[in-house]
């Protein structure tokens, strides 16, 4: 791919380091780019007879974000009227060979059948074409590893038509066999007929996705699924609301003992439990208590309330079972209050050996009963991401979804300089992939096998719903190609490549950042924290869109909750939330695990010591200007420039005559603030930022507590040193939060006659305050307040101020604390 580079790295070494990890503009050849008649970039023709098909004067309409790439797609549907073995006279075990050059796809094989169906398509690049003829082969299974084929069909390359999307499929056709005349040369029809369709096309076809590629040839087995491009939609997901109310007629298994009952739900793997009621004489414990589930439709599972006994703390005696399916709940779209509650019936089996034939004798007994509320919440937004990369803020039931306000497209081009993830045939190798996380569709771009700069130029769509959202766009190395453990092409793999895909590295786009209706195109650094420290692994070329399709609704949306109205109507604890989100990571489409949890953020809410110094010098940053204000403040009191601080007394002089301009003149200073800013606005969108992130400057030990386990798998030694260090740290952040409670506590103590003298001043001081205030035109009050704190150095001691002095006298609760 032709990427033309428009930033240049700086000079020295350290300047290089940094701009290493900046955001690249590059200028990819797009599909709306191309003059017409032009099919791309020019490239180096591999064969001379096919130029024929390259020249294709009409290129795509759909696929304008990304390089268009040409290949030659063969369907293989079926055969009829085979002909039996030539050389064993038997029925056949029919299966295709399809040739290109030196690159060979098979169908399926089958039992004997004289009409089989494979329907497969092949995919050859055009980039890799080495002849200029394509031959179909069919072949029986017993000929596998020869050259004897039962009869062939040959197509020039010259002849193949073209198609583009949105043009209609290419019907396929029946093609007569041929095969080699016995005893000289030239080609008979023999029996037997395969109905093809070979024609050219771009990565926009519908075959595309499902094809078998060239560029993946040597994958076999299970590695094939792994290698394609696919596209999927999370299942939609609810909250299963449980309000477990009462149980009733609860008889335990020993008499003469007050139970300590307790329910107990599950829904597949997840289990709650209600807290154990205390004993009581009564058999009828309450509880009245909600437990959540993540369920996903078409509601398959069940849940299984159990009643059980605390008979000790190790032992719990079950005392009665209902399983009910969860299309037995209604499904709630609103803040209705109250859902009809209902009594359902408990089993309790008793287990015994019975004396005839050894057969375990079981006796049901309907007596105890539980009361339970239960309903599926289709009006909250199931979260399976962070709130601060949420990609998608709809509640669960469709009826409530709003319209559309955008759509963000996406052009996956390709990648740049990838690290070598693993080693093949004793070079470094990569077999990268991609995947893309927007609302509830997941994408996945097929792998490129052993390139360190693979190209992709997959274009994806998404609805946009509320542009206050975040894609998530990672890049992995498939370790899953069926071939040697991930050895893609078969070759001998002389280190043992992990059983999960390697993380190469991620970013995040915000769309609210980014301009309606214009094309980004950037290179992405792809930036990744190992235990050795940051490592840029290449990077990520990507061309984004994000049209706006109602301007008035997306406005609109800015004053909306970011949520549901069910999250503040009536919301969940933090707790559950973060158990929630935890379950409904558990729901996802079939992508290998590892890869979820990266895109998802798993980990973000373990314990670093470098995000945290990372977040403490955010909210430095962010009180920087109101730091430098009260300097700029405090120099104007001391006179340190002449000139400013008069022109202060003057708009303190104008703001105190004609109040009514305080508002308007602070509110135009913001105006006027924003439109001298629009010059120095982003252009860019933002990408991962390594100095921020403080992941330039964090030394190994952090690292590696980082990357620790949980619990800790570090040796003692090592855990005592980081449990010490924390302590500190933590015992500076307790100074400073009793700091700032004993400020509280001493502004309370004003008038809480703790310290009756200080009480007594202050309370004389607020009437003859009050009286002042009240003869005094509050013009005047300010005027002297405002002339007294801008008076001249002459008539300042450099003594705390009696104000200051008489709260530090204050008292607080500091000397009740232990």
């Amino acid at each position: 791919m032709a990427f033309a580079m428009t930033t240049t790295m700086a000079g020295g070494h350290h300047e290089a380091h940094h701009e290493d990890f900046q955001l690249k503009d590059t200028n990819p050849l797009l599909g709306e780019q191309w003059p017409k008649g032009a099919a791309g970039p020019a490239r180096p023709n591999a064969g001379g007879g096919i130029a024929g098909w390259l020249g294709i004067e009409k290129p795509s309409s759909t696929y304008d974000l990304v390089e268009q790439m040409f290949f030659l797609y063969v369907r293989v549907v079926k055969a009829k009227d085979l002909p039996p073995n030539p050389i064993t006279g038997s029925p056949m075990d029919p299966y295709v060979e399809v040739k290109l050059g030196n690159y060979k796809g098979t169908t399926k094989h089958y039992d004997p059948r004289a009409n089989p169906e494979w329907d497969q398509v092949f995919a050859f690049s055009k980039s890799r074409v080495q002849s200029n003829v394509l031959e179909v082969y069919l072949k029986d299974k017993e000929m596998i590893g020869r050259d004897d084929y039962v009869g062939k069909v040959v197509f020039d390359l010259a002849e193949v038509p073209t198609r583009v999307p949105p043009d209609s499929p290419l019907a396929p056709q029946w093609y007569r066999l041929e095969e080699r005349r016995r005893g000289g040369d030239g080609m008979m029809k023999v029996r037997g007929e395969l109905m093809l369709a070979v024609w050219i096309g771009t990565q926009a076809d519908e075959a595309f996705p499902e094809a078998w590629h060239s560029d993946a040839a040597t994958v076999r087995g299970e590695g094939v699924a792994s290698v394609r491009s696919k596209a999927y939609v999370s299942p939609k997901l609810w909250y299963l609301r449980v309000n477990v109310i009462e149980a009733q007629d609860v008889q335990p298994a020993t008499r003469g003992r007050a139970p300590e009952v307790f329910v107990k739900a599950q829904v597949g793997n997840q289990i709650l439990k209600t807290s154990v009621s205390p004993p009581a004489t009564t058999a009828s414990p309450r509880w009245n208590e909600d437990l959540v589930f993540v369920v996903a439709e078409p509601f398959e599972e069940q849940l299984v309330l159990t009643v059980e006994d605390r008979v000790t703390p190790r032992k719990d005696d079950l005392l009665g079972r209902v399983v009910l399916p969860l299309s037995l709940f209604e499904k709630r779209l609103d803040h209705r209050p109250f859902v009809q509650s209902r009594w359902f019936d408990l089993e309790k089996f008793g287990i015994g050996i019975g004396a005839i034939e050894g057969e375990t004798r079981r006796e049901l007994r309907f007596a105890s009963r539980v009361h339970v509320r239960a309903c599926l919440e289709g009006a909250y937004h199931v979260m399976d991401e962070s709130t601060m990369y949420i990609s998608d803020t709809r509640p669960t039931a469709r009826q409530l979804w709003k319209p559309p306000v955008g759509v963000l497209e996406v052009g996956i081009l390709g990648a740049a300089g990838l690290q070598p993830m693993k080693t093949r045939d004793g070079r470094g190798a990569t077999d990268a992939y991609c995947v893309a996380k927007y609302g509830q569709k997941w994408v996945r771009t097929r792998t490129m096998l052993g390139t360190s700069a693979p190209t992709w130029n997959e274009q994806y769509t998404w609805e946009v719903f509320d542009p206050c959202t975040v894609i998530t766009i990672g890049v992995f190395d498939n370790n899953h190609l069926g071939n040697n453990n991930g050895n893609g092409n078969g070759g001998t793999t002389t280190t043992t490549p992990p059983a999960r895909d390697a993380r190469i590295g991620k970013i995040r786009i915000r769309l609210s950042t980014l301009e309606t209706d214009r094309v980004y195109t950037h290179a992405y650094p792809l930036i990744v924290l190992q235990p050795s420290g940051v490592k840029k692994m290449g990077e990520l070329r990507l061309a984004v869109r994000f049209t706006c399709l109602s301007l008035m609704n997306m406005v609109h949306l800015y004053t909306q909750p970011l949520l549901p109205r069910m999250h503040y109507l009536h919301p969940f604890t933090v707790t559950q939330l973060d158990a929630l989100r935890y379950q409904a990571m558990g729901i996802v489409p079939p992508l290998r695990r590892e890869v979820v949890e990266y895109m998802l953020d798993v980990e973000s809410h373990m314990w670093s010591m470098r995000r945290s110094k990372a977040n403490f010098f955010r909210a430095v940053s962010l009180f920087s200007g109101a730091a430098a204000a009260a300097r700029w403040f405090a120099d104007v009191c001391h006179w340190k420039n002449v000139a400013t601080t008069a022109l202060v007394h003057v708009l303190l002089l104008i703001l105190v005559w004609y109040p009514e301009l305080i508002l308007p003149t602070v509110f135009l200073y913001m105006f006027l603030i924003g439109l001298w800013n629009y010059r120095r606005r982003p252009r860019h969108p933002p990408h991962m930022d390594t100095k921020m992130s403080w992941a330039e400057a964090v030394n190994r030990d952090e690292l590696d507590e980082e990357f620790d386990t949980f619990p800790t798998s570090r040796q003692q030694d090592v855990v005592y040193m980081r449990y010490d260090r924390l302590r500190s740290v933590a015992g500076r952040i307790q100074t400073v939060v009793g700091d700032m409670a004993t400020q509280g506590e001493r502004l309370q103590s004003l008038l809480g006659w703790r310290d009756p003298r200080a009480t007594c001043l202050f309370v004389v001081f607020c009437l003859v305050a009050a009286i002042v205030l009240y003869v005094t035109p509050f013009r005047i009050v300010a005027l002297v307040a405002g002339l007294y704190m801008l008076r001249h150095p002459r008539f300042r001691s450099r003594l705390p101020a009696v104000p200051s002095n008489f709260f530090r006298r204050l008292p607080s609760r500091a000397d009740s604390m232990l």
